[in-house]
């Protein structure tokens, strides 16, 4: 279905990365796996999203062809509040970047959360920080404001 998508709209496998939960994958790791491994064929990028909050075996993660590793917002929200959410995320970081996987934080909503993950090397963030959910013309006006360099601002 994947290749079909691709091949009917021209859309280059690697402008797309398909995000897949934690628990979707774990519900057949083994079957899951040979689908993943068709899709990184193609040439397209695989994200494992909510990363953490599921019962994921740590044997299948490095079995599977992932290319990003999505750390759940669940441990980002109390980033500089909570030693043990701060240990779990800075653990995750380096976990994925040792099995040469993008990290990404997902649910970043403060100056300091993100400034907690600029110190511990995380790749990517998402959230509030950057912008609230915008309808596509106001997406598409801050992603060309964005590649036109010009400053940000993070949402207040």
């Amino acid at each position: 279905m994947v290749a079909q998508t691709l091949s009917e709209t021209g859309v280059p496998a690697a402008c797309l990365e398909l995000e897949l939960t934690e628990s979707v994958i774990m519900a057949n790791p083994a079957k899951n796996a040979d689908t993943l491994r068709a899709c990184r064929r193609l040439g397209v990028s695989l994200a494992i999203d909510d990363f953490g909050t599921g019962y994921s075996s740590l044997a299948y993660l490095k079995r599977l062809p992932l290319t990003t590793l999505k750390i759940d917002q669940e441990f980002v929200g109390d980033l500089t509040h909570d030693t043990d959410d701060e240990a779990i995320t800075s653990t995750i970081i380096n976990m994925g970047h040792s099995l040469s996987l993008n990290v990404i934080a997902e649910g970043v909503e403060t100056a300091a959360q993100l400034q907690f993950l600029r110190d511990h090397g995380c790749d990517e963030i998402q959230g509030h920080w950057i912008s609230h959910a915008l309808p596509p013309d106001e997406c598409l006006r801050f992603i060309h404001e964005y590649a036109r360099g010009h400053e940000v601002q993070p949402v207040t």
